[in-house]
């Protein structure tokens, strides 16, 4: 299987859209990534255009919070060989917490889209 830069770059040449997880076999884009949302919520995203959306589910004795930050790269320094990424506009940041009984769990993950800086209600 290719890398996740000529699975974007072939995805884009066939007139589509991708939304691949940034993992750590990227590292130096995976931290710069990280640390620019880092910061941008420190400062409370002051002065940052991004599209946010929350959704709360709760059942089977346990409630799990998604919250979703959608921010154009255009927003941020340039990436990481940014330029491989064929029609990337958007990084995503999606925050889960997990509570069951007496245990919450927090995870956070990263994202590359070529889609808009919209964030849609699924």
């Amino acid at each position: 299987m290719g890398t996740q830069t000529e699975i974007a770059r072939q995805i884009k040449r066939q007139d589509g859209n991708y939304l691949l997880a940034l993992k750590g076999n990227q590292l130096n884009l995976y931290k710069q990534v990280e640390a620019w949302f880092i910061e941008a919520r420190a400062k409370s995203w002051e002065g940052i255009d991004y599209s946010y959306h929350e959704t709360v589910e709760a059942g089977h004795h346990r409630v799990e919070t998604r919250q979703v930050w959608v921010v154009s790269v255009k927003q941020l320094p340039r990436l990481h060989r940014q330029s491989q990424w064929e029609g990337l506009t958007t990084v995503v940041m999606v925050r889960s917490q997990r509570q069951l009984w007496n245990k919450t769990t927090t995870e956070i993950q990263f994202y590359l889209s070529s889609q808009g800086s919209r964030c849609r209600a699924t």
